[in-house]
């Protein structure tokens, strides 16, 4: 009877060590990330300031993604619709004014700079062909 006593006493304290062991080494919870996508351009900081549209990729000249974002939106490029890449090595100054700290980025933006539309990451050109139009039809 007395080793049945010793045995639930062990066990009751070898619970207790655990409970308070689990405690201790509790994760928190992973943050996620947010990123904030600028919601107004100063067109004067793009080239073609007076084309009625812009598509401006903010990317890194490091991300594969990115040089396949700025292929993608390369051929939206027209008459109506001007197209800049930005690279943060090359411009900088730009994505720490618009506080982009991720890449890629897509802007659609319109004539008075007012971000109508955005992508973070990867974007399929039938997403960002569907995305200028619906933009530009809307604007009116």
């Amino acid at each position: 009877m007395t080793s049945v006593v010793v045995a639930s006493v062990v066990v009751l304290a070898a619970v207790l060590i655990a409970a308070v062991l689990r405690r201790r080494r509790r994760v928190d919870a992973p943050t996620q990330a947010s990123f904030e996508v600028p919601t107004q351009l100063d067109r004067a900081d793009f080239a073609s300031p007076h084309t009625p549209w812009l598509v401006a990729v903010f990317s890194s000249a490091t991300c594969h993604t990115c040089a396949d974002v700025c292929r993608k939106a390369a051929v939206v490029a027209s008459r109506d619709v001007a197209v800049q890449e930005v690279e943060y090595t090359a411009a900088r100054d730009l994505h720490r004014k618009y506080r982009i700290d991720v890449v890629p980025m897509v802007v659609i933006a319109d004539d008075r700079g007012v971000v109508r539309r955005s992508f973070v990451g990867p974007v399929t050109a039938t997403d960002l062909w569907a995305a200028v139009a619906e933009a530009r039809d809307g604007a009116g």
